[in-house]
């Protein structure tokens, strides 16, 4: 017999206690209300354990009464996935869930609770003189949980990698209320599935994660930057070819941005002044992190070649960590600063890097056909191929009407990614936004084995239901 909201919250209350458990809707308010708010369906109870004995004592018991759950971190996810779909699911929050179990600096990983921030992450790898380079806008907010579960992206990808190549293990509590202790911080391990990435990205709906053994990284000893114009994504594409070739490994951001999202962020006082030193169609947003004992200078050099061949118009180098950061501030707001501009219509894709050009120019054609007058604002991490390819609506346009046209330009847009051979998700996830569109999209064959292992792991269904596989 299935238990009634009162009996879950009286459940809960007494495992966890009182001050565990939030049941009240306008308490809950912050824990079902996601950054884009576009799903406003309520939970039952939000429950805070403090411990992973605890998060194994809720899971066992979920598993037995078949109360559906729903894990959360930070609750700074794009797609979804972090709060209800059905209206009868609990949310379990890992934001108790802080600390630091161990750092060991030499041999270049720290082990953390998955509560701990992704802010809190990289001042413990300051503390150790080290490096952990995953950031996003979000830091301040994600939490290590939720970065592996829905596995991160950030604007040095193109150096480190992304949130599942820079992590060595997890400790996770399944469906069943099992723990499996994978914290290892092996470099090689070829003793069978590699079941760490099986939970990383998962996005909650195979485990919860309570723990991550992560890589560290020795510290750059300075970077360059520079905030540079040019004419058009293909010759930045250009651009990003010739500066890799000079700086390797050493080139760890290289953004796009369009001139309209400069020009947003002006007209609506989110920065002082122009990063740029004038405007331009387009700008490029690049920096070399330089190890200890690396030349200084080598960014210059790129920068003054490409002056002199015609494929930079004009630039700035920052000279002084403030100006730096004036640089990144721009590119960071890129995306908050369409809310002041009315509904915009958003696409977190990805393509191999030497198509991104088509990408732009193709998706930008085909969605002003749909919606004249339409402004496009692609932004993102051309380096590793992964645009933010959005749509802001038309000057005085509707934005209810605006937004009642999104399928249309998804579609379109989604048609141009997959004949490019691209993804339709290269690191938001899949959440309850594009469970259908996975549907379509993805091969049948990986379908068939996800699904399987999903009932493999969680036979009821009970992990955040209807996310990801639908």
């Amino acid at each position: 017999m299935s238990l009634s909201p009162q009996q879950i919250v009286t459940a809960l209350t007494q495992m966890l206690g009182a001050d565990s458990v939030v049941s009240e809707p306008g308490q809950m308010a912050g824990y079902v209300s996601e950054p884009r708010r576009r799903f406003h369906v309520p939970a039952l109870a939000v429950a805070l354990p403090r411990t992973v004995e605890e998060v194994q004592g809720l899971m066992a018991w979920a598993n037995e009464n078949a109360v559906r759950v729903i894990p959360q971190a930070g609750n700074t996810g794009l797609v979804g996935g972090q709060v209800p779909m059905f209206g009868d699911e609990i949310i379990v929050s890992i934001s108790r869930l802080e600390g630091v179990r161990n750092v060991d600096a030499a041999a270049g990983h720290m082990t953390l609770d998955a509560g701990t921030t992704l802010h809190e992450a990289h001042e413990v790898a300051e503390k150790a003189g080290m490096l952990f380079p995953l950031y996003i806008a979000s830091q301040g907010s994600a939490r290590i949980g939720g970065v592996l579960g829905s596995n991160a992206g950030g604007v040095q990808v193109l150096s480190y990698g992304n949130a599942r190549e820079l992590c060595l293990g997890v400790e996770a509590v399944l469906a069943d209320g099992s723990l499996y202790s994978g914290l290892n911080a092996l470099r090689k391990d070829n003793t069978g599935y590699d079941l760490k990435d099986l939970l990383v990205g998962s996005e909650g709906t195979l485990g919860i994660i309570t723990a991550a053994t992560l890589k560290l990284f020795p510290k750059p000893d300075f970077h360059e930057t520079a905030f540079l114009n040019v004419a058009s994504p293909d010759a930045a594409l250009e651009l990003f070819t010739r500066i890799r070739g000079r700086a390797g490994n050493m080139l760890t951001a290289f953004e796009l941005m369009p001139r309209i999202g400069i020009a947003l962020q002006l007209k609506h006082g989110m920065i002082a002044q122009d990063p740029a030193p004038e405007p331009s169609a387009w700008h490029v947003l690049v920096e070399i992190s330089v190890p200890r004992g690396g030349e200084a200078g080598r960014l210059a050099a790129a920068v003054e070649e490409a002056f002199s061949d015609g494929l930079v118009s004009n630039g700035t180098i920052a000279g002084s960590l403030k100006h730096r950061d004036e640089m990144w501030l721009a590119r960071e707001q890129m995306s908050e600063v369409q809310s002041r501009e009315g509904a915009s219509i958003k696409h977190d894709v990805s393509v191999p890097v030497a198509a991104v050009p088509e990408l732009i120019a193709r998706g930008t054609e085909a969605a002003e056909r749909l919606v004249p007058g339409i402004r496009a604002v692609p932004f993102g991490h051309l380096g590793d191929g992964n645009i933010h390819f959005n749509f802001s609506q038309p000057e005085g346009a509707d934005a209810l009407a605006f937004m009642a046209g999104a399928g249309e330009i998804h579609e379109a847009v989604y048609a141009v990614v997959r004949e490019l051979g691209g993804s339709v998700s290269a690191e938001h996830g899949i959440g309850q936004l594009k469970t259908a569109l996975l549907v379509a999209v993805k091969d049948p064959v990986a379908l068939k084995m996800m699904r399987a292992i999903k009932s493999a792991l969680d036979p009821k269904d009970i992990l955040n239901p209807g996310k990801l596989l639908g």
